[in-house]
C-alpha cells in the first residue's frame, strides 16, 4: 500500500511537470521567430522545447518512482532489523537516506534539463 502510495505520486509529479513544460513550449510557438520569413513560426524551437520536457517528465517520473521502490524495501528491512536489534536503527536509517537521495538527484537533472527549454 506504501509503495503504490509512492508510485502514483510519482506518476502524478511527472504528468505536473510535463503539462508544465508542454505550456512552456507553447508560448514559445506564439513568438514569432524573426529569422524566419513573416509570419511563420520556427517549429524546430517547439520541437526541441516539447523533447526536452518529455525527457524532464521522464526523468523526474522514474527517479521518483525508483526511489520510492529503495525507500519501500529497504526501509522495511531496517525496521525488521530495528525490531530485533535497536541498535541497528540508526545505522539503517542511513541507507533509507540514500536511497530518497535519488529521487532528489533525479529531480535535480530534471531542473537542469527544464533550463535548456528555449525560452525558460
Amino acid at each position: 500500500m506504501h509503495l503504490r502510495c509512492h508510485l502514483v505520486g510519482a506518476a502524478l509529479a511527472g504528468v505536473m511537470m510535463f503539462g508544465t513544460a508542454v505550456m512552456a513550449s507553447a508560448e514559445i510557438a506564439a513568438v514569432p521567430d524573426p529569422l524566419v520569413r513573416q509570419g511563420t513560426f520556427s517549429m524546430t524551437e517547439v520541437y526541441v522545447a516539447v523533447g526536452l520536457s518529455a525527457a524532464a517528465a521522464v526523468t523526474a517520473s522514474f527517479s521518483i518512482m525508483a526511489a520510492a521502490y529503495a525507500v519501500g524495501k529497504i526501509g522495511s528491512a531496517a525496521l525488521g532489523a530495528a525490531a530485533e536489534h535497536p541498535e541497528l536503527l540508526t545505522r539503517s536509517l542511513l541507507f533509507v537516506a540514500l536511497a530518497e537521495g535519488l529521487a532528489v538527484l533525479g529531480f535535480a537533472v530534471a531542473m537542469l534539463i527544464v533550463m535548456r527549454i528555449p525560452g525558460s
